[in-house]
């Protein structure tokens, strides 16, 4: 019987430190360390991220091993997350890499972190049914530092369809949020009280952006100017309308999405779609992707939410698809923070 491919995942982009082991793509354990100290700041601060991943990094790593119930010696390869993200944090994860691959003699596999979300859909679990889109297939990746439509030829044949010009999505919920006084992140509550409200009380600016490109600058300020406005005539229109306002505004950032992705669909002919990356956890995204699917005669693929947030199984399944083609990495590589430098 063949050996089986053992990788060991670390992921250090933002604020969540996430150690994890894949055996042959099954996930064995997916250890996490989020960072609540954020939450006072209304966003992540970048030195308080980096350092809450020195003192994690360590413990995760290690319990992810006992978890899954291997040591060093039974790993083949260490797939670390180099990019993009916050620079400080992905140094703290690729220095330990480097360090644990040379007390180990363990080979580095370097991933593109947004290749991460996109091959999450392969990550298989013992006991469970596991659906993966066939290739090629579209990809709409949404997190809050991104939004992409992708085109996936293969396990690591990516072409970039569009993007955002500006913003993010996510950007945009968390704008939301603030402009609201809910707090960060932003998403998850817009997301319940959405649930509350009225998606059609209310219409705001919406992009004409050519192409398959996207632009959410303007939605944010088409947001502030009506909240003024309406502030002006009620200082108490926020909290009577908080509910609608997260309905609407919700629901405009999701048609926005799904023009782009549904005309991606046409031009290309294909009918396979999955949906990753943070805002991926959006219920009314998730519902408004199966509704299109069925509508139009795509086969939908939507993560499971624990994998729509940044973890380390996502770069350990791509670690294992880089190592199974023999693609290592030196110890002299280095992290690099912007998504445009880093295509590999």
């Amino acid at each position: 019987m063949p050996k089986k491919t053992i990788i060991l995942g670390i992921e250090s982009s933002c604020d969540d430190t996430s150690a994890a082991v894949l055996e042959d793509g099954y996930i064995l354990s997916n250890v996490m360390a989020s960072q609540d100290v954020h939450r006072q700041y209304g966003g992540v601060i970048p030195e308080l991220a980096s350092r809450a991943h020195q003192q994690n990094i360590v413990p995760c790593v290690s319990e992810a091993l006992r978890r899954a119930d291997m040591k060093m010696s039974d790993v083949d390869a260490i797939a670390f997350t180099r990019g993009p993200g916050l620079l400080g944090s992905l140094l703290v994860g690729t220095s330990f890499a480097k360090g644990l691959s040379i007390s180990s003699g363990k080979p580095l596999v370097e991933v593109n972190h947004l290749q991460g979300h996109i091959l999450s859909h392969f990550i298989k679990e013992y006991g469970k049914e596991n659906r993966s889109p066939s290739f090629p297939f579209l990809a709409l990746l949404v997190s809050g530092g991104h939004t992409q439509i992708v085109k996936v030829n293969d396990y690591l044949s990516f072409e970039l369809l569009g993007h955002t010009i500006d913003d993010a999505v996510g950007e945009a919920f968390d704008k939301c949020a603030k402009l609201l006084g809910l707090g960060y992140p932003g998403g998850p509550v817009i997301d319940k009280l959405a649930k509350e409200g009225n998606p059609d009380a209310m219409r705001f600016a919406k992009p004409n952006i050519p192409g398959l490109d996207y632009s959410f600058s303007g939605i944010k300020t088409s947001l502030l100017y009506y909240l003024r406005a309406e502030l002006e005539k009620d200082p108490d229109f926020i909290e009577k309308n908080k509910a609608d306002i997260c309905a609407s505004f919700m629901k405009d950032l999701i048609d926005i999405l799904m023009k782009k992705l549904i005309l991606a669909a046409k031009q290309t002919g294909i009918r396979q779609i999955a949906i990753g990356g943070g805002v991926s956890a959006n219920s009314a995204l998730r519902k408004r992707i199966v509704e299109e699917g069925e509508k139009r005669g795509w086969e939908t693929f939507i993560p499971e939410i624990k994998f729509t947030t940044d973890n380390a199984a996502m770069i350990a399944i791509v670690g294992h698809y880089k190592y199974l083609q023999g693609l290592t990495s030196s110890l002299d590589v280095a992290p690099i923070s912007r998504a445009a430098e880093y295509n590999g």
